[in-house]
Parts: C-alpha cells; structure tokens; sequence
C-alpha cells in the first residue's frame, strides 16, 4: 500500500512516502481550531487572571521587567506581548520603565539587530530590550533550593518591582511541562544554576508529561519561588502554532490550569509499541538545531519498541547547536554506551548533557538516522546516521515484515505518546 504524509522540515515541509504492507499509524495532537481573535484572547486572560493578585494590585509601581522565549521557541510574541505591555501602561508604567529581558537560558546571547527574529520592530522602537547572558558578572545570588541548586539570577529583572514571565505551556522531555515560572526561573538564570538543576534529568522522573513527582520541575518551581515572580502569561497552541487558550495570573495557578488543556490535546494512545518511528520536532524554530531537535526523539522513543528503529526528520539550519555537546562527542566514542559511561565520570556541563541524553535513547534503539541538512561527517561524529528521507526509507522500513508496525510523528515536540496499560 503506498501513502503521502507531510512532515514539518524547518519553515516547509519534507514529502513522506510510504510503499509498505506494514499498518502505519499517524499520531499527532487533536485537531483544535486556534482562537479567532488571538489578542483579545490574551487580553481576556490578563483582564481575569489566575490566583490573588492581578497587574492592577501594582498601581504605583516604578519598573516592570517581562522575560520573553529566545529565536528557539516558538512563541506568539506578538499577540501576547502588546495586551500586556498595554496592561502595564494602564499601571502606571512609561515604556522607558517596561524592559523585555529575551530569556535565553545557557543558549549564546542574541545581538541587537538579531532581537526582531522574537519581538516586532514597533515594540523594539518603543521599549527596551536585552538578551540575558548566563555567564554575566553581575547576577544576583539568591541562596540555594533544597536539592542544593545554587541561584543566581538576571540583575535587571531582580531589580524589577514587577516580575513578569511570557511563554507557551507544551510538553517537555525532562520539565515534564515547559511554562509557568520557567522562562524566568531556568531562562533568566545563571550557567551554574541551570547546570545543577538540569543535572536532575538523569532521575527517571524528569520526564516528559511528568509535574508534580518531577524533581528537575519541582526545583524550577522553588527557584521561582526564590526569585519571587508575581505573574505569568502562558498560551497553548495548536501544531499550526496558533493560540487555542490562554492563562494569566499566579504561575503556579497558570500552569496548573494549562497542563490538562495540554493532555487534552497533546496526548495520544497507541495500543502497543512500534518498530520503527519516523519523528520532526514540528519544523521551525522546533528544528533549528540538533540540540533542540532531540526533544522528538526522545518523544518518539517512549513508543518504540526496545531494540527498533527511529526515523528523525529535523532541517537543523544552525548545526548541531553546541559547541560543548559537539566537543564531548569530538574524543571518539566507539558507542552510545562507551558515551554514557563518560558522561556520569564527570561533573554534570550543559553542551555534553545532551551527548548524554541521545545515548540514553540511542542504547534503546538499533539505529537514529537523521534526515537534516547537516554535513553527513558532522553527524556521523555524533554517533548518529546521516541519510537522505529515501536512505532511511529503504533502510529502516523496506526490511521490515508485513506485520511490522510503523509510527509517524510530525509534531513529536507536541505530543505526548502513551502505550495503553
């Protein structure tokens, strides 16, 4: 039988076809309409927010710092930035005192002719913005959470007198949820405070889909805490990247109210595991690099059989997306687990922890092929296999009997795939 799908490949798509008897099974979240007026949607959520306390309680106010996502995540920046910027001259607050902090995480920070890729020219004319550095000399220290993570944040948003933080709630590989206090908590923090608590994710709980029991999660929450961060604007959007609903208010009451409109949408049951897993992240910014691409794998791997195969459809304009992750794998590994093995001989580094995490996949897996426009040496020095759509095709599928089970996910950083119990 032979089938056409499209797969997302960086800002279009890749053409997917398929000559197989084996049942292929297409898992990809609900089909939901985005909002008619994304704005006003915005607008009502900030107009009615979650928990005690809304953007009138800070009448009087002298500054405001927001933290915005960075070019990798695909925030609807400019629908949700101008009702809040709207609301925070309502209070009071002159744009000159409004400054946007893009939340970069450990990610290079972005230089100023490059801040139109995540905020609109009008908004860059009217308020000020920078890019976060994590390796900045000036962050604040805050003390230590109770897993022993160090924090130390972002000056400019500490000194803020209102703390805000933008983002999309969506399922995450090792935060269980992205959203809530986490674009400021994890996006605005310092290199060592990333570092420890992203060293949480070799506990099997941090894991995709997981909140409450997660301890990585549950240590971005007490880093908010610390940082003290008074209000929250999350959306949930379709894989068209549209707005379906949106939540302001309290972090804590935003995400909580977000993660079962996630389920809702994100999550698909399969009766039993697949051989082979064709995977995209969801296309751009989703696959701008490796590093980021991953998150699709690991998704597709929850439903793979142990010892089958994964298809990985990622453009990955920008490489591998680090130099640290590249350089781990550069000492020549023989294989995934020779790289494992390294990985917990050494002090916990973001760049190398994502070395870590496909081998935690890969010694699953007989084979990643990648199907991207990275150099084939380049991924072959990852331990991965550089191929053609075709190539992985004719390899990963063509061998397989009439009763092999073939999975496609076009928007794995989106879904969430359960096996039924």
């Amino acid at each position: 039988m032979s089938s056409t799908y499209q797969l997302p490949y960086g800002k279009g798509f890749k053409e997917l076809r398929l000559d197989t008897a084996a049942q292929v099974t297409l898992l990809r979240p609900a089909a939901v309409a985005g909002a008619p007026d994304p704005v006003a949607t915005v607008e009502a959520a900030i107009t009615h927010p979650l928990g005690e306390f809304s953007l009138t309680d800070f009448v009087g106010v002298r500054s405001a710092a927001v933290a915005i996502n960075d070019k990798t995540r695909p925030v609807p920046h400019n629908a949700m930035l101008p009702p809040l910027l709207q609301a925070l001259e309502a209070i009071g607050l002159p744009p000159s005192a409004i400054t946007l902090l893009i939340a970069t995480g450990t990610h290079i920070p972005m230089p100023p002719e490059t801040f139109v890729q995540v905020v609109s020219p009008s908004i860059l004319e009217r308020y000020p913005v920078i890019s976060h550095d994590c390796d900045a000399d000036d962050l604040v220290a805050l003390g230590t959470t109770t897993r022993g993570t160090p924090i130390r944040m972002n000056r400019r948003f500490m000194e803020a007198d209102l703390r805000v933080v933008v983002g999309n709630v969506e399922p995450h590989h090792f935060a269980g949820y992205s959203g809530g206090v986490k674009s400021g908590a994890i996006g605005l923090a310092g290199r060592d405070t990333i570092t420890a608590n992203h060293s949480l994710l070799r506990d099997s709980r941090a894991a995709l889909a997981i909140y409450a029991d997660n301890p990585l999660r549950q240590d971005i929450e007490e880093i908010g805490r610390h940082v003290d961060i008074h209000f929250a604007i999350n959306v949930v959007m379709n894989d068209d990247k549209q707005i379906i609903e949106a939540f302001a208010g309290d972090p804590l009451a935003v995400i909580a109210a977000a993660m079962p409109a996630v389920r809702r949408i994100y999550e698909v049951e399969v009766p039993e595991p697949f051989d082979v897993m064709i995977t995209a992240p969801g296309g751009y910014p989703k696959d701008i690099n490796l590093y980021q691409s991953h998150k699709a794998v690991s998704c597709a791997n929850r439903v793979t059989k142990e010892g089958g195969r994964i298809i990985l459809v990622a453009a990955c304009e920008d490489g591998a997306g680090s130099a640290g992750y590249e350089a781990f794998m550069a000492r020549g590994f023989d294989d995934h687990a020779a790289v494992m093995h390294q990985f917990v001989q050494e002090p916990f580094r973001i760049g190398p922890h994502k070395a870590f995490i496909f081998a935690r996949d890969a010694v699953q897996l007989e084979r990643i092929w990648v199907v991207s426009d990275m150099a084939r040496e380049r991924v072959e020095r990852l331990l991965l296999t550089p191929a053609t759509l075709e190539e992985a095709i004719a390899a990963a599928i063509a061998p397989l009997p009439s009763t092999a089970r073939i999975g496609i996910m076009p928007y794995a950083n989106a879904t969430i795939p359960v096996v039924a119990r």
